[in-house]
């Protein structure tokens, strides 16, 4: 189906769980059409009566979806190892795509899916949505500007407390629902994609050690949705986790500089902190996602600088992912908001620069990821090859 503009396009939805309605939430601002959902009966019934969405599709069918003729792009925010099978499905089907992250459980599914993205007309996107903060998009137009010269070396940490108790559980701590890496595999590919998209480049090799403070776990009988709260753990049952709660990574980018992470979803009072610091040879820059609207620029000479959001210190190509005045907070669902904005004018044909991930990005998160659990395994440096 041709399409002109950005009324005309259908958007069907897979998943209804904490990041669903982030999307749905996010395409309704950009005034994109919501006209489907697909999850469990209960789940895609109460979605679309709380959104107000005309076509429902129960007991995961997500064929069923694919096959209406009103809707042109899908949205996967199922989990994980769901990814796999509904993005080559979706490409099958014609359709343009945006699947959360990872984009699926191991390089061998990434790559097969890489290679239909490549080989379709349709745009393909994941969902890594940080780099969306205007403060993200600032930093990469002054690295690309040589502002703050010969990148030398960056810091940050991605730090969440959602974890912390041995009674807090979601699907994410097993292995076969969310993969093999959890801290590194659900917020570290974060940190490490917008990483690489502020410098323009790829991290090349890592070393790296995984730890799991809580060895044994309890969990219930059926699934909770993420960040609930006040759940009763009197009849829960014990298990074996065996994902990460928390990491420390060394990495080496292509160009030369030396990089450090530092992940953890059992860090006391962090609900979710992102901190990236990146050092040149001229200024080194700061930002936080608890302060998101604030950019830390410092220099050897000179005073240093704190940068209130939309002031009037932004590169013209940041202007178009800023929609209020500086002062009045941008914050995480303005990401979903300007990822879509950049996504659906790539569909509508509109002359703009992709600053989205797309399938090798979302490939190549996992190919380090693999590369990362292989050096906390033998505690080596390890390749990252693509």
């Amino acid at each position: 189906m041709s399409k002109t503009s950005k009324d005309r396009i259908g958007v069907g939805i897979i998943g209804t769980g904490f990041i669903g309605p982030a999307h749905i939430e996010g395409l309704r601002r950009n005034a994109i059409d919501v006209v489907a959902v697909c999850d469990g009966e209960k789940e895609a019934n109460a979605a679309a009566k709380a959104w107000n969405i005309p076509e429902i599709y129960t007991n995961f069918d997500y064929q069923a979806m694919l096959a209406s003729p009103h809707v042109d792009v899908v949205h996967i925010a199922s989990p994980n190892r769901f990814h796999y099978e509904q993005s080559i499905a979706t490409i099958e089907a014609g359709k343009h795509c945006i699947c959360e992250k990872p984009l699926a459980m191991n390089s061998q599914e990434t790559a097969a899916i890489l290679e239909k993205a490549e080989a379709s007309d349709k745009q393909f996107a994941v969902d890594y949505n940080v780099r969306f903060y205007p403060a993200n998009l600032q930093m990469r137009a002054m690295v690309e500007s040589g502002e703050l010269g010969e990148i030398i070396h960056v810091n940050g940490s991605y730090m969440q407390d959602w974890l912390h108790k041995d009674t807090d559980y979601n699907w994410r701590l097993l292995a076969e629902e969310g993969g093999s890496l959890r801290s590194v595999g659900d917020i570290g590919t974060h940190w490490m994609d917008l990483i690489s998209f502020i410098l323009g480049d790829r991290i090349e090799s890592v070393l790296a050690t995984l730890g799991t403070y809580h060895k044994i776990r309890k969990r219930p009988i059926g699934e909770v949705q993420s960040y609930a709260r006040g759940l009763d753990t009197s009849d829960w049952v014990d298990y074996e986790v065996n994902t990460d709660d928390y990491s420390s990574i060394v990495m080496r980018f292509g160009k030369g500089a030396i990089g450090n992470l530092s992940t953890s979803q059992v860090a006391a009072g962090r609900k979710n902190c992102i901190r990236v610091e990146i050092y040149g040879s001229k200024k080194s820059v700061c930002w936080c996602s608890e302060d998101p609207n604030y950019l830390r620029v410092g220099s050897r000479d000179d005073p240093n600088q704190v940068i209130m959001r939309n002031s009037g210190f932004e590169y013209e190509s940041v202007l178009p992912y800023m929609d209020y005045p500086g002062g009045h907070n941008e914050g995480f669902p303005d990401t979903f908001k300007m990822m879509f904005r950049n996504f659906y004018a790539k569909i509508c044909g509109e002359n703009v620069k992709r600053l989205y991930a797309d399938a090798l990005d979302g490939h190549h998160e996992i190919v380090v990821c693999e590369a990362i659990e292989k050096s906390a395994k033998d505690q080596i440096w390890v390749d990252v090859n693509t």
